[in-house]
């Protein structure tokens, strides 16, 4: 990197200009956006279902269908964050966590690191939404996510289910 500047720092984001040496003397400017990162949930019940949130999402327009998630806080680890927005979001604590992995989610033009967590062991609490939150909790069974991925239409969440795939082959298949 030959050079960076900020030009835009928000409440959620900031994005900066960095100006980058490539290949053969050429040079590029790339613009980026800075995220904390942020975690994914996925609450799998005994019976084999999995809590969602529906939520609007201003950006696109419309309802999105997705596991529980959001952002961490400055030095926060993950594991603290991906509890607190369990609860908060769906209304539910976990007895069992296990880190399924990771990915960036769109590595392009941002910095947004996503963590993704599988919740069992399940007890339900009183949840608490972001003030700025509404927030309607639905469950599926994880067979007919499989069956129908087509009904998440968030990268987060579909990543999100991939890995809980490769991760626990033959967990409620439906089979």
């Amino acid at each position: 990197m030959t050079g960076s500047r900020e030009v835009f720092a928000g409440k959620v984001i900031n994005v900066r200009v960095d100006d980058i040496a490539l290949s053969g003397g050429r040079t590029a400017t790339r613009e980026v956006v800075e995220y904390p990162g942020a975690v994914v949930v996925i609450a799998l019940s005994g019976a084999g279902e999995v809590t969602l949130v529906r939520q609007w999402r201003h950006a696109i327009g419309q309802l999105l269908l997705e596991f529980p998630a959001g952002g961490l806080e400055p030095g926060e680890d993950p594991s603290v964050s991906a509890q607190r927005e369990l609860r908060e979001e769906a209304g539910l604590e976990a007895a069992s966590w296990t880190r399924l992995g990771h990915f960036f989610s769109s590595p392009g033009f941002a910095n947004e690191i996503l963590h993704v967590f599988l919740a069992e062991d399940l007890t339900t609490v009183e949840a608490d939404p972001d003030e700025d939150e509404d927030l309607q909790v639905v469950r599926y069974r994880l067979s007919d996510l499989y069956e129908h991925p087509e009904k998440l239409e968030d990268a987060k969440s579909l990543a999100a289910l991939l890995l809980l795939r490769a991760a626990r082959p033959g967990v409620d298949t439906g089979r």
